[in-house]
């Protein structure tokens, strides 16, 4: 449908809300989205309620995403009454015209790459959209608002884990040009770039670099940002030279795809690795690099886990001692191999081991944040009052509770006085 300017929209100009859900690589969509609509003479609204284009942008990784997706967009129209409200992302992407019948509230239902903007002709199948042109890969996006920002290096997944649905609909692996993620960092202008995609240590293999693609990205995003921080590595891609690469940015932040300990259960998630493997691997990183931190999430209550496997992970995550970590019940995707699997287990048992799981790791979190009271650390401030060192992951792990005064977008070194929990207080340090 083609709109035209909403009653309390006097200005003349279409303004627009992108409302984002799901993981960093939605938000890198968003922004791209963003950057287009910007292009097409449109302008950010302050509120939902006062945009004349609303853009839901969906998560479908698990059930609870869904219902969220679902739920954000009745949100969205009720806020919104008099915009035109397009529903995108993985969502519309996996489930199309079944939702769009689902969801008459939306105005369109668009799925990867559609043009969203006011006017556009009314929604297509991706498949016969020029690619080069809207896939959102290769969009530009604006500037970040903040002195960091997610990049997405890569689109789509090559592996085929028994969980997950992600490779049915975003595809196989498609690896950006080096020298298209150059000219996208610095054109965000931030000073730390937070590297992204589906199976980041993959980077550049289906453009023929072998196993040392994303090496070279990260050697060459160093000489533009002063931190480079890489999300979501699987462990057997994990090189001795990979690590030396992370560790070299100034970021020795280890953020593992390890989803379980238990070799049997690994198996049946068609998955690499056991839970001896991964904590000599964190060991041998720890002993080179003491100051090494470390991220992961499990999977609980995936079919055929026994109890004997969730002991295993219970003494995993006590042991090997992880900064950070998070556990999620498992949600049965249709057309994943697990749906084909016995051994389901009860909802009520899932969440009892998940809460089991969190109140372990929540102790072993305050206990590491509480050993940096005292230290002097170097942190970049993303907000006035709010900073980060590089032990926290923007959006995912604490913050740094700092003075008002410290500058924006710029480093300071602090002395932390205090823990709360995951966050920190800390107060500056005369230069």
């Amino acid at each position: 449908m083609v709109l035209g300017i909403s009653p309390h929209n006097l200005s003349g100009v279409r303004r627009f809300w992108v409302e984002t859900l799901g993981c960093p690589k939605n938000q890198v969509d968003s922004d791209k989205i963003t950057g287009l609509l910007v292009e097409d003479g449109m302008a950010a609204a302050e509120a939902p309620e006062d945009a004349d284009l609303v853009v839901v942008n969906t998560c479908a990784f698990i059930e609870d995403a869904r219902q969220e997706s679902v739920d954000t967009v009745l949100e969205m129209r009720s806020a919104a009454t008099d915009a035109e409200l397009v529903v995108t992302g993985c969502m519309a992407e996996r489930y199309g015209a079944e939702l769009a019948e689902a969801l008459p509230e939306a105005d369109r239902v668009a799925g990867f790459g559609v043009p969203v903007s006011i006017g556009a002709k009314p929604s297509v199948s991706p498949a016969s959209v020029d690619l080069p042109e809207f896939d959102l890969l290769n969009l530009p996006r604006p500037p970040a608002e903040a002195p960091w920002a997610y990049v997405k290096i890569a689109e789509g997944c090559d592996r085929r884990c028994g969980y997950c649905a992600i490779p049915g609909f975003r595809g196989q692996q498609r690896s950006r040009s080096p020298e298209a993620i150059m000219t996208e960092v610095e054109g965000l202008g931030v000073r730390e770039a937070v590297l992204v995609a589906q199976d980041l240590a993959s980077y550049g293999r289906d453009q023929g670099q072998g196993e040392r693609g994303i090496i070279p990205l990260v050697e060459s995003l160093r000489q533009r940002v002063e931190w480079v921080r890489l999300l979501y590595l699987y462990p057997s891609d994990l090189t001795d030279l990979l690590i030396d690469a992370i560790c070299a940015t100034g970021v020795p932040y280890f953020d593992l795809s390890l989803q379980h300990v238990s070799r049997p259960l690994l198996a049946r998630m068609r998955r690499w690795g056991d839970g001896h493997r991964f904590a000599a691997r964190i060991a041998d990183i720890r002993q080179s690099q003491p100051e090494a931190v470390f991220r992961s999430n499990f999977i609980v209550g995936y079919p055929g886990e026994t109890e004997a496997d969730h002991d295993a992970l219970l003494e995993f995550v006590a042991e090997v001692g992880l900064d950070w970590c998070g556990f999620f019940t498992y949600s049965a995707e249709a057309g994943t191999y697990a749906t084909t699997l016995d051994g389901e287990v009860a909802a009520e048992l899932a969440a009892e081991r998940r809460r089991e799981l969190a109140e372990v790791q929540d102790e072993i979190t305050a206990a590491k944040r509480d050993q940096l009271i005292g230290h002097e650390v170097e942190v970049l401030v993303d907000a006035p009052g709010i900073a980060r060192s590089f032990r926290e992951a923007p959006e995912i792990d604490g913050v740094i509770a700092v003075p008002d005064h410290l500058t924006v977008g710029q480093f300071h070194t602090v002395k932390v006085t205090d823990a709360l929990g995951p966050d920190l207080l800390a107060e500056a340090v005369p230069s």
